[in-house]
């Protein structure tokens, strides 16, 4: 399940509030065999997290799927910058030279002990949840809290987290996104896909900016440009996978204000966090915060309050 945006924060009895998490989204299956991660596209990131897959195989049982976000932490927050170098990793001396700490927060249980528990309500899939591991990290419960939604959210922001988020307690679990999952942002961030680059200006290396957009009704439209947010090896990285998905023609659906891009094919996504929308529909300051390879490029679309 995929939770949708909303402005409009509340409490109400029939509802669990959890943290929301900047990481990556992860299911875990296992049948028997040893535990699998998934990324939300459908990938096999196991190799990625191996003390993840080892304390889940440890301490779980031997047939569940459970959804949860993978994270790292940067001064007492869930990061996905922090993440970032672990993310395309499989070699474990390289991951451990990285330094970067990751743990596993579960919130649902779609499969227990054989059993379907996606038709149960959310209460009580998180009941089995809880009883479901030996909990110790890097396997973390992602605790909720009952009707004080708005309370939750307050203290959110007053510490620094991305958000909550707000579950219909009595739900079953769904594919896609639903109106049973609502994501209230202390910060304003999404995805957006890549359609050019612009050339990099002073001693800067590689490129100056990525163009960015999102899909509306099949059509890439023009959000602005993302300028800062790069180290130099993610500059390095970015710059060799743009060269391979250049293209002639701008893949945008409107003319974009910018001297000389160079265009590409609309196939990489990344994160980017933002002051505002503007009127005229742009990003205000926007920051590049990492890249998506969790996320299909034509699934990016304007989160709309």
């Amino acid at each position: 399940m995929l939770a949708t945006l909303t402005q409009r924060t509340f409490s109400d009895p029939g509802w669990l509030f959890e943290r929301k998490l900047d990481g990556v989204r992860a299911i875990c299956s296992r049948a028997g065999g040893a535990p699998t991660l998934w990324s939300r596209n459908h990938n096999v990131i196991s190799e990625s997290y191996p003390e993840i897959v080892e304390a889940l195989a440890e301490r779980g049982g031997s047939h569940f799927v459970v959804d949860g976000e993978i994270v790292a932490f940067a001064d007492g927050q869930t990061s996905f910058a922090k993440l970032q170098p672990r993310i395309h990793l499989t070699n474990r001396l390289r991951i451990r030279a990285t330094g970067v700490e990751v743990f596993y927060y579960l919130f649902d249980l779609l499969v227990y002990d054989h059993a379907d528990a996606t038709p149960l309500p959310l209460r009580q899939r998180k009941q089995l949840l809880h009883k479901a591991f030996d909990w110790g990290d890097p396997l973390r419960y992602s605790v909720h809290r009952d009707t004080e939604g708005q309370a939750l959210f307050d203290y959110a922001c007053s510490h620094g987290w991305e958000g909550v988020i707000a579950k219909r307690a009595d739900s079953p679990y769904r594919g896609g996104r639903s109106g049973d999952w609502l994501k209230f942002k202390c910060v304003k961030d999404q995805e957006f896909v890549v359609g050019g680059f612009t050339k990099p200006g002073g001693s800067r290396s590689g490129f100056g900016a990525l163009l960015v957009g999102y899909y509306d009704h099949g059509v890439l439209r023009y959000a602005g440009k993302v300028g800062t947010g790069y180290r130099e090896s993610t500059l390095r990285e970015l710059s060799g996978t743009l060269g391979t998905l250049v293209r002639d023609s701008s893949p945008f659906g409107e003319p974009v204000p910018e001297r000389d891009p160079r265009w590409v094919e609309p196939r990489l996504v990344v994160a980017v966090r933002f002051s505002e929308w503007t009127s005229d529909g742009r990003l205000r300051h926007p920051r590049f915060t990492g890249l998506r390879d969790d996320k299909a490029a034509r699934e990016v679309v304007r989160e709309q309050p």
